[in-house]
């Protein structure tokens, strides 16, 4: 069984917004925002290297690499902690980072290589509210802050 369960699966596939910790050469953190994170296998996940030139020098010189991935309305997610293994055009990792993101995104965007990662730690990262709230419940915080950031949900179940 692998580190990526089917939650991690789930929150990854939704999340439209997530951060990549890498360490810049003087040992301070660098932190990018990244919008075609991808679940590969059980144990791996990868982005694609569309503007990220300190990412990926960051990644040539260590590539320790943690992601975080957050519903921002259920105010849960995961931290993956892992290695990065940095892929060419032409790769198979390639392929299917950047086929899905073109097709959903278009080719105006230059996809310059992927990052793979082996994921080595998967953690929870949960709001305090899970805590400090009794009783609280994913559709409580959900609906919450919808209203937080003035957000309708799209209704897309199918019509009859």
């Amino acid at each position: 069984m692998g580190l990526i369960t089917d939650d991690m699966r789930r929150v990854i596939e939704s999340t439209r917004l997530a951060f990549v910790a890498t360490v810049n050469p003087d040992g301070t953190p660098n932190l990018s925002p990244k919008s075609s994170l991808a679940v590969l296998d059980e144990n791996r996940i990868g982005f694609a290297d569309i503007a990220s030139p300190n990412t990926v020098r960051n990644l040539k010189a260590n590539p320790a690499i943690e992601v975080n991935a957050i519903d921002i309305f259920m105010r849960r997610g995961y931290r993956f902690r892992g290695t990065a293994t940095l892929e060419p055009p032409g790769s198979e990792t390639f392929a299917r980072i950047a086929e899905p993101f073109w097709a959903q995104n278009g080719r105006d965007f230059p996809i310059h290589g992927v990052v793979d990662i082996a994921v080595e730690k998967a953690l929870p990262v949960l709001s305090p509210a899970y805590t400090f709230i009794e009783g609280v419940t994913e559709d409580a915080l959900r609906e919450a802050y919808y209203g937080k950031y003035g957000v309708t949900p799209i209704d897309s179940s199918p019509s009859p």
